[in-house]
């Protein structure tokens, strides 16, 4: 069974369904391309993939070990580059929670976030830049 069907719905818009939970989403081509960036494109969902991976990642870590990182919150940017066209680069910043982690706590919660599967999953040339802002 497939883990995700998707239909053209033409427009330039794909919806997809997440086959367990029946969830679906909208992709929409981005306005640089030919499309009406009404929703979110395929390149916007490999970075929110990265983003959400990070802290999915980070999450099972500190469960494991009995920290809270919930609260924190993530931004994604991509930057595009043409010939081909694709995605030269995503930024994550992950702002932490205030919360009294130590060093060595920063240090594996980090090592966590950047052995997400996404992350091993891209090319090496594409730039993949995580910055963590720790409260303290």
């Amino acid at each position: 069974m497939p883990t995700i069907t998707e239909s053209y719905l033409g427009g330039l818009r794909v919806e997809c369904v997440h086959e367990q939970s029946g969830t679906k989403l909208v992709t929409d081509a981005p306005t640089d391309n030919k499309g009406k960036g009404e929703s979110f494109s395929p390149t916007d969902l490999l970075a929110t993939a990265l983003a959400s991976c990070a802290i999915t990642t980070m999450g099972i870590y500190a469960d494991a070990h009995g920290l809270d990182v919930s609260g924190a919150t993530l931004s994604a940017t991509k930057t595009m580059a043409a010939n081909p066209r694709r995605i030269s680069s995503i930024e994550v910043i992950l702002k932490m929670p205030d919360r009294d982690y130590t060093e060595k706590q920063k240090k594996s919660l980090e090592n966590a976030a950047r052995a997400c599967p996404v992350h091993h999953s891209l090319h090496p040339d594409m730039e993949k830049k995580l910055t963590i802002l720790w409260a303290r």
